[in-house]
């Protein structure tokens, strides 16, 4: 197949393209003139535009004669700053433009859209009760959210209106190469800026910290490997009973700060403590059953597998991801 992916530069692009190539298809990617990171990606045998997705022009010149697209590009939050206007004309007006070109003068035969995990209400007082699935209330808080949300309904209008095989993935906090060994969250010295208390056990050198909730239950959180993400998004590229469906990306399971911090603890020879945080805990996972049984995804990298492979990554051996950057 001949597939586009914009924000090929990113840690999912990226990773993404070399998949696709590897399988044997013809990769086109789009890049924005303000993040021209092409560097990793010397040597795919990539055929590579430049453009924005707030040009018509752009737009179109990028998805004539393609199959499918990946629409990845977008305006985020760790990548601005960004203003209101630009969010609403990158992500919303994008997706648009996007879907438009996708649907004439004739349709692809799939269209991806990335969307997040931040269109749900997962921080919330005691934390999630029960496991996030795509039919709870999209909740958006900020003008990233938002956007995001608006790009899901043009998605399943242009489904429902025009039959464009679309599908919507909803990605966790997804990690790259090497990244997760400097999860702020568990570090001693991260955490004392917004928990003052914990400076309390701070004895001028790092630390490692198992945070817990008021109920004295470590804090719990559902993250992704980027590999397990771009195998969703392969997934999703020709399963039968996608289009129209939103669905969930994540890790094979959540982690538990009692069960990660001490593995870093022992893998980077840095001690931990305990300690209780106040306010809103860090505690939810994702019910990912739909997209096992609709695409088929069987992600593979837990925690400890992320850490393992993090460091091997840091200490030079190939892993078969990208850099970050």
């Amino acid at each position: 197949m001949r597939v586009l992916v914009t924000g090929i530069t990113g840690r999912i692009g990226a990773n993404l393209a070399a998949a696709l190539v590897a399988l044997g298809h013809h990769v086109r990617g789009l890049v924005w003139p303000r993040d021209p990171r092409t560097e990793k990606l010397r040597g795919l045998g990539l055929e590579l535009q430049e453009g924005t997705l707030t040009e018509e022009a752009d737009v179109r010149r990028a998805v004539e004669g393609m199959d499918a697209v990946y629409h990845l590009g977008g305006a985020f939050q760790g990548g601005g700053p960004f203003t209101e206007a630009e969010y609403f004309e990158i992500n919303v007006r994008g997706t648009f433009l996007m879907l438009e070109a996708a649907r004439t003068p004739s349709p692809v035969q799939r269209f991806v859209f990335a969307s997040t995990d931040a269109l749900y209400e997962k921080y919330i007082p005691g934390g999630m009760p029960t496991p996030i699935t795509v039919e709870m209330p999209r909740r958006p808080r900020g003008w990233y959210a938002l956007s995001k949300s608006l790009g899901e309904e043009l998605c399943q209008g242009y489904y429902g209106t025009y039959r464009l095989p679309v599908v919507v993935l909803r990605f966790s906090l997804v990690v790259g190469a090497g990244e997760i060994v400097d999860f702020p969250q568990f570090y001693l010295s991260k955490q004392m800026a917004s928990t003052p208390e914990l400076g309390a056990l701070w004895e001028d050198e790092e630390r490692l910290v198992i945070l817990k909730d008021a109920r004295g239950r470590p804090y719990k959180k559902h993250i992704a490997d980027v590999r397990d993400i771009v195998h969703g998004c392969l997934c999703a590229l020709q399963a039968p009973e996608a289009p129209g469906e939103v669905f969930q990306l994540g890790g094979p399971r959540p982690f538990t700060w009692d069960e990660a911090v001490p593995y870093l603890s022992q893998r980077l020879g840095i001690p931990y403590v305990e300690a209780s945080a106040k306010g809103t805990p860090t505690y939810y996972e994702y019910d990912l059953t739909k997209a096992r049984e609709r695409l088929g995804f069987r992600p593979e990298y837990d925690i400890t597998r992320m850490i393992d492979d993090a460091l091997a990554f840091r200490a030079g051996e190939g892993i078969g991801v990208l850099p970050t950057k």
